[in-house]
């Protein structure tokens, strides 16, 4: 179903800091992703493909804060179609801050910003 929210990511200046914060607050596991400045993050029980296996719960990601990704926290929302998301998106009065790009063989994912500044994410899982 579109519309969920399916993942959040947090920014960070040094992941290893983060990873030990956020593993000793709450107990998340934090699973660096190799050859990127990329952290999943499980925050309940999943299964092998990290999907959670407790209704209504969220994993997440962290990446090394940069100017070319948002500077705060994101929520992560999936659409059936990250193009038509982001058109109408720009209709409603958002703009796009990144255009879909391929993660892996998972899917697509994208960023935008609402008509409040807040920015948001897009993810298309691969079909």
């Amino acid at each position: 179903m579109s519309g969920k929210v399916v993942h959040f990511e947090i920014p960070a200046d040094d992941s290893s800091r983060a990873s030990t914060f956020y593993s000793g607050a709450f107990g998340w596991n934090m699973v660096p992703v190799p050859d990127m400045d990329y952290t999943m993050i499980g925050t309940t029980p999943s299964n092998e493909r990290g999907e959670p296996t407790d209704p209504g719960s969220i994993n997440g990601g962290m990446y090394v804060r940069n100017e070319q990704l948002p500077k705060g926290p994101v929520i992560t929302v999936d659409v059936a179609d990250i193009d038509a998301a982001l058109d109408k998106i720009e209709s409603l009065g958002g703009k796009t801050v990144s255009p879909k790009v391929p993660v892996g063989e998972m899917g697509y994912a994208a960023y935008f910003q609402d008509p409040e500044g807040n920015v948001l994410g897009l993810w298309q899982t691969r079909g």
